[in-house]
């Protein structure tokens, strides 16, 4: 009886654990984007592996409404700007890369300057929503640079 109640614990314990946190990436897991192969044309990197895409994805998937209509339009730009940026890495489309970020700097100075109608909680929320946007696509840009 000890042994069993032992054995329960345990696996109660392995299996709470053990348990990953659900992947909302618009891109499949066993989805790559070509390897580790260097290719002059276009820039590889493992997508579905990288941990920066998916806490992007994560953001997109997560960000929250505000009360202020113009800004969340805005978002709903950013948010698309940033999963065209993951499918254009993931395709090894540099050009379209290049346009995306040019999107997505646009999107962010906009919410930047809508930024001033918000409370001071939801402007502290979104402050940090942007700073991790923006780390990880530096993070991502830094690893494609590197690839080339």
């Amino acid at each position: 009886m000890k042994r069993l109640c032992i054995l329960g614990i345990v696996y109660i314990f392995m299996t709470s654990c053990a348990t990953e946190k659900l992947n909302l990436s618009p891109i499949s897991s066993n989805v790559s984007s070509g390897g580790d192969s260097d290719t002059s044309k276009g820039i590889t990197i493992n997508i579905s592996e990288n941990i920066n895409a998916s806490e992007i994805t994560n953001l997109i998937s997560s960000f929250p409404k505000f009360s202020n209509s113009a800004l969340n339009d805005e978002i709903v730009s950013l948010k698309y700007t940033l999963q065209n940026y993951l499918y254009a890495i993931e395709a090894g489309n540099i050009s379209g890369k290049s346009k995306t970020l040019k999107s997505m700097e646009k999107s962010y100075k906009n919410i930047q300057k809508l930024r001033k109608y918000l409370k001071k909680d939801d402007d502290e929320v979104l402050n940090r929503y942007l700073v991790r946007i923006k780390t990880n696509i530096s993070v991502m840009e830094n690893a494609v640079n590197t690839k080339k």
